[in-house]
């Protein structure tokens, strides 16, 4: 009887963790979906490329997909994903030419609210520190 209470208990703890952790992710989907994005900070080692982003902004979709639209027209559309437990963000923009092709990787999320991403990666032993707002 012991067994099966243990086996039951264990049972409900793992499936209150996944929901959780479904919960998260569905939070993090809600806000990065609405709303589109812009680049307000960009520092490559430590040169400020932020500028060369000043034309695009970001749609991110619940599909994944998010879109680079440059002056109201979809330049690039890449993939995206998200892990809440790693604190992480994924873009890639296939085929892409600068700047998007620096968004490209995985990004540790520093500091995230409703409406801002700051993140960092590292890229051949180069810091990249890049921050998002949304619009």
């Amino acid at each position: 009887m012991k067994k099966l209470q243990a086996f039951v208990l264990l049972f409900i703890l793992t499936s209150c963790a996944k929901e959780i952790q479904k919960q998260q992710e569905n939070l993090v989907v809600q806000a990065m979906t609405n709303g589109q994005w812009v680049v307000t900070s960009y520092l490559k080692g430590s040169t400020d490329v932020t500028a060369d982003f000043s034309v695009y902004k970001f749609q991110f979709k619940t599909n994944f997909a998010v879109d680079a639209i440059n002056n109201g027209t979809v330049e690039k559309t890449g993939t995206w994903n998200a892990d809440a437990n790693a604190q992480t963000i994924t873009s890639v923009f296939s085929g892409a030419t600068n700047p998007l092709v620096l968004l490209n990787g995985t990004w540790n999320i520093i500091n995230t609210t409703w409406t801002s991403v700051q993140a960092n990666q590292t890229v051949n032993g180069e810091s990249r520190t890049l921050r998002l707002d949304k619009q």
